[in-house]
């Protein structure tokens, strides 16, 4: 893998996002099975960078990736989610949003979060 330095870190050349991943009927139906079989492929293969957003899979992508991401150690990858600024009611709950994303994701912190739908 190829790792590029930015800031303090090491990130993989090639990231994981979780905008697309395998469902079942529906999108909001993630086969959750074969997430963690693409996780453990990418981890294996030096893979560190992993994206998803409260939106992806109707809010069903970061509860996913962080039972997924929740096997390996937090130190061994970099996760980045996004706020959903598209939605203007959503500008006075960004705390609330960003507390329940660290619940969703299973974590403590994101090494990245972005605010999305805002120009």
């Amino acid at each position: 893998m190829i790792y590029k330095d930015f800031q303090d870190l090491k990130l993989s050349a090639l990231g994981m996002g979780a905008m697309r991943l395998p469902t079942g009927e529906n999108d909001a139906e993630i086969n959750e099975a074969a997430t963690a079989e693409m996780v453990d492929y990418a981890m294996k293969n030096g893979v560190n960078y992993y994206d998803t957003a409260w939106g992806y899979h109707d809010g069903n992508s970061e509860t996913v990736m962080g039972r997924v991401l929740g096997s390996y150690p937090r130190n061994s990858f970099y996760l980045a989610t996004k706020f959903p600024g598209y939605d203007l009611s959503n500008m006075d709950k960004v705390e609330e949003i960003f507390e329940k994303q660290l619940e969703k994701c299973g974590v403590e912190y994101f090494d990245a979060r972005v605010i999305i739908g805002l120009s």
